[in-house]
């Protein structure tokens, strides 16, 4: 974890710019400054805290509730700027917004995550065609045949190993029927990215 003995606040009066970034997404949450002693409660209490004039010592989230937990503290290479990586629970900006740089494009697995969540928990729209993913999640034999068969054609295509672009197609339809089965099992897919997370380590 970060040495605070080795950060020059020196250089910016007391305070350093600290970069506050999603650690699973890696997305930039926002930017504020900290003293020493701001960063000496984030260590402490595993919470960010930080340093404004106007304010004093203030914790991110104190009114809201949405706190940024601590994942660790890094310096840059000049030692006089901090990035805390961190856990967001709740939007980081004061405006509701997720960022304070505006909402972050979802990548492809965010989407198909919020439309498989949209599918689970919305009512069907009776004009709407029927839904290929809300059958499967109301049918736990049928989900779990599915993801048999998709894991069994993907392992055929890697077994044949010509054809790389079917290749992507099963293996994209292998964790799109994971995600349903995850969805149905009431396991978020941010376990399984925290997981990995942990195994990276």
């Amino acid at each position: 974890m970060l040495d605070l003995d080795t950060i020059d606040f020196a250089k910016g009066g007391g305070l350093v710019p600290v970069v506050a970034q999603h650690a699973r997404t890696n997305a930039v949450l926002m930017v504020a400054y900290a003293d020493k002693k701001a960063l000496e409660e984030s260590l402490g209490t595993g919470e960010m805290h930080f340093f404004s004039r106007k304010r004093g010592l203030w914790r991110k989230g104190e009114t809201s509730g949405h706190i940024l937990r601590v994942v660790e503290l890094l310096a840059d290479c000049d030692r006089d700027t901090v990035l805390a990586r961190v856990e967001p629970f709740g939007p980081a900006c004061h405006t509701g917004q997720t960022t304070c740089f505006g909402e972050p494009p979802l990548d492809a697995l965010r989407k198909l995550e919020t439309i498989i969540l949209r599918r689970a928990t919305k009512p069907e729209d009776p004009s709407a065609p029927p839904s290929y993913t809300r059958k499967l999640l109301a049918d736990r034999n049928l989900r779990l045949k599915k993801l048999g068969e998709e894991s069994t054609e993907l392992a055929v295509a890697l077994a044949d190993g010509d054809d790389k672009a079917r290749i992507a197609e099963e293996a994209a339809d292998v964790v799109y029927h994971v995600m349903v089965a995850l969805q149905a099992a009431g396991v978020p897919f941010d376990e399984v990215r925290r997981a990995l997370d942990e195994r990276a380590k």
